[in-house]
């Protein structure tokens, strides 16, 4: 499964459902069928659009839907998305808000590389846009980046959130949502001892698997249960001949997406029978709660093989980050040399992914950093969603953070540059 046919092959079959999808809803819908109405006919067209849709979508990006705002003053204010770093596997984009005054709070907000594009987080955006400067590391799919731009594993992500945390100064306020919540604390500690005047004011983890072998759940379960050698061999394949990065070695997203549904596919496969039956009853539109999840959980995108491996092996494997003998660019990072970043970790009681215990576990790693500038929170009753973008992090959770920024800020000042240390671009 690793070469270009398995990948082609995929598509293929993938462009195919659509295809069928679209033929099916063309032809039930011919206009000499209306003259005889047949259940039958409109069921058929209702299977066409769901499943056209469905197909579509899994090589769509999704679009942030953030276009406007309105502010204090009342008015709809224009957000434009600008790119302030431009790197080839991802970029750091700001969320200006048009004719606002600059918000006292500047936010990093760290997208997980974990299947999804960073408009996963589109809720959490919008409910940081009102009142704080938000930033967003913007991934790219790796199906898209030529092999010339190189490779791109645990160490190069690490990397790039150091210099996204230099250009940003040390006034910034980072959250990190799920995946990157473990290297963002590496990040942060490498920014400690090589460039302190860069580092943010405060360091919010959310549902990351830092220490997963303090909670095991499945997904820990199945990274001890395979061996490296089996995930390379089964997982593993190199973009085809339709897209930029041809020959790069990538885990496909459609891949990942199979393995998404496969952990609760009764639940899936009911909601589109029930999607089916409310288009065919005239009951769906465009934007409900059905497509309006769907077009995101579909979206899925390629991550570069050697992240993904890297991943397991290191971090989940070997629990090198949860052993704080994590080395980066050939450098040892010591987490004990965080001394002065707050740090507040979110857990939800109910995650079944990153579970309670997995995250927390960065505060004792904080060696260096006093009891006062630590905190903890574990949302009762809260999945993994829930806690950076359900009711859960609307209600709860965000002005928690949000009183954490606050405590912890620091004035503004310029940080010391230094020479970006992007590895293999």
């Amino acid at each position: 499964m690793r070469y270009m046919m398995s990948y082609d092959l995929m598509e293929t079959t993938r462009n195919m459902n659509q295809w069928l999808g679209a033929t099916a809803l063309s032809m039930a819908s011919y206009p000499a069928f209306s003259a005889i109405p047949n259940p039958a006919l409109n069921w058929l067209a209702a299977w066409g659009e769901v499943t056209e849709r469905t197909f579509q979508r899994m090589v769509a990006r999704p679009d942030w839907g953030i276009g406007t705002f309105t502010c204090e003053d009342g008015k709809d204010h224009t957000v434009e998305i600008d790119t302030v770093l431009e790197r080839p596997f991802g970029d750091l984009i700001h969320f200006r808000v048009v004719g606002r005054e600059v918000q006292p709070r500047k936010v990093l907000l760290v997208a997980p590389m974990s299947g999804h594009y960073a408009t996963l987080l589109r809720s959490t955006v919008k409910s940081l846009v009102e009142n704080c400067e938000v930033y967003v590391t913007d991934w790219h799919n790796a199906r898209d980046i030529p092999v010339s731009a190189g490779k791109f594993d645990i160490e190069d992500y690490t990397l790039y959130l150091v210099d996204f945390m230099r250009e940003m100064g040390p006034e910034t306020h980072v959250i990190a949502v799920c995946q990157p919540a473990p290297l963002t604390l590496a990040a942060t500690a490498y920014l400690a001892e090589q460039d302190p005047e860069a580092q943010p004011s405060s360091l919010t983890l959310i549902g990351g698997p830092v220490d997963p072998d303090a909670t095991p759940t499945e997904v820990t379960d199945f990274g001890r249960r395979v061996t490296m050698g089996q995930l390379e061999e089964t997982m593993i394949q190199r973009v085809g001949f339709k897209y930029a990065g041809v020959g790069r070695k990538v885990y496909p997203g459609l891949l990942q997406l199979s393995s998404f549904m496969s952990m609760n596919m009764d639940r899936h496969s009911k909601a589109f029978m029930d999607q089916i039956q409310r288009v065919s009853s005239g009951e769906a539109s465009d934007h409900d709660a059905h497509n309006r999840f769907y077009d995101e959980y579909l979206a899925v995108m390629d991550m570069t093989a050697e992240f993904y491996l890297s991943t397991v092996d290191r971090v989940f494997k070997k629990g090198e980050i949860a052993k704080n003998e994590f080395v980066v660019d050939g450098h040892k990072v010591d987490i004990g040399k965080i001394t002065d970043v707050a740090v507040k970790t979110v857990e939800g009681a109910n995650d079944d992914i990153s579970a309670p215990g997995q995250c927390i576990a960065a505060l004792d790693l904080c060696t260096g950093l006093p009891d006062s500038k630590k905190a903890s929170h574990v949302e009762p009753g809260a999945g993994h969603y829930g806690i950076f973008a359900g009711r859960s992090w609307r209600n709860n959770i965000r002005p928690l953070v949000i009183e954490f920024m606050n405590a912890n800020s620091r004035p503004k000042g310029k940080a010391k540059r230094s020479k970006p240390k992007i590895a293999a671009v």
